[in-house]
């Protein structure tokens, strides 16, 4: 009864996080960071760099979030306040670097101007150090939550209204404004392509000389498949925990533990889970070069030996 219902924190969740998700989990991501560092996926420098971010972070989900609910209570002061701490920090960056990620695309598509300014090598950096500094710096607060000489959290985080004004600001910050944003900048892009598809067909009626296929569009169709289908993976496997969370902050009702309102948070939080690695197979699905470039990196440890075994 001591502890608030986060997927975070306490051993709610240890049951989402077996050892075979786990492996499933880390080499996904490390897979996709590989590949992605090689810079040969037909990506501009700017997109690369956002997915790199992306799959960082997710790979730190993995390490601070999944992993030690695993073997959660093996750990004592102040080993798991850094891990929570960790997990947080983790979580939030993968979040708002999705963000940093739609809104870098959505400037691409529908501000052309802006674009030349905004979506750079460069600036994706600035943009991906700032929200992490940002992530990290308003998540040292959890640092402070465990106090007692095991991994538990304290009694002022429960009763205390300043504790209690930090975790509802984390609730908004986290994700529900992100998945607001998300949604909002993918209605501002569709709306926008589908006004620029109406004006560009109208366009080439006119134009009996131009070549049958638009080649401008092609160019432009895997970025904006890409971006679409990025941000309905992570709508589709945050909505239930944001609903929960909301639910939560409406009601007040931190001590819910009937059956179908713990399977509702046990099946957001496992969905929160898979969202930290299902990046790498929305790539491989559509981007072929990234296909192919996961196929040279999985096989280039065994170059040597089939080099070895053909001379």
């Amino acid at each position: 009864m001591f502890l608030s219902f986060h997927p975070e924190i306490g051993s709610t969740g240890n049951s989402l996080a077996s050892p075979a998700n786990t492996f499933l989990f880390k080499p996904a991501n490390l897979v996709a960071i590989v590949t992605l560092s090689r810079g040969r996926c037909g990506l501009s420098k700017c997109v690369t760099c956002y997915l790199l971010a992306m799959a960082v972070a997710d790979l730190l989900v993995v390490i601070f979030n999944i992993i030690p609910k695993v073997i959660y209570f093996y750990y004592k002061p102040p080993v798991c306040n850094i891990i929570n701490t960790m997990s947080y920090v983790s979580v939030a960056s993968s979040v708002w670097l999705t963000v940093a990620f739609t809104l870098d695309r959505t400037v691409a598509i529908c501000f052309q101007r802006l674009k030349i300014r905004y979506c750079t090598e460069k600036g994706a950096a600035i943009v991906i150090a700032v929200v992490s500094l940002l992530s990290l710096f308003t998540n040292v607060p959890w640092y402070f939550t465990y106090r007692s000489y095991i991994c538990w959290v304290s009694l002022d985080f429960i009763f205390s209204r300043v504790w209690k004004a930090f975790d509802w600001g984390h609730r908004v910050l986290t994700p529900v404004v992100p998945f607001l944003l998300i949604l909002l900048l993918n209605v501002v892009t569709i709306r926008h392509i589908l006004m620029t598809s109406v004006a560009r067909r109208r366009l080439r009626c006119q134009r009996n000389r131009e070549e049958k296929d638009d080649q401008e569009m092609k160019n432009r169709r895997r970025s904006i498949i890409l971006l679409f289908t990025l941000s309905a993976s992570f709508i589709l496997l945050w909505i239930t925990h944001v609903v929960i969370l909301a639910v939560e902050s409406i009601s007040m009702q931190y001590f819910v533990m009937t059956p179908s309102y713990v399977v509702g948070q046990l099946v957001g939080i496992m969905l929160q889970s898979f969202s930290s690695c299902t990046n790498m197979f929305i790539y491989a699905i559509t981007q072929r070069k990234f296909r192919q470039e996961v196929k040279n990196v999985v096989r280039y440890p065994f170059r040597p030996i089939l080099n070895f075994c053909r001379s």
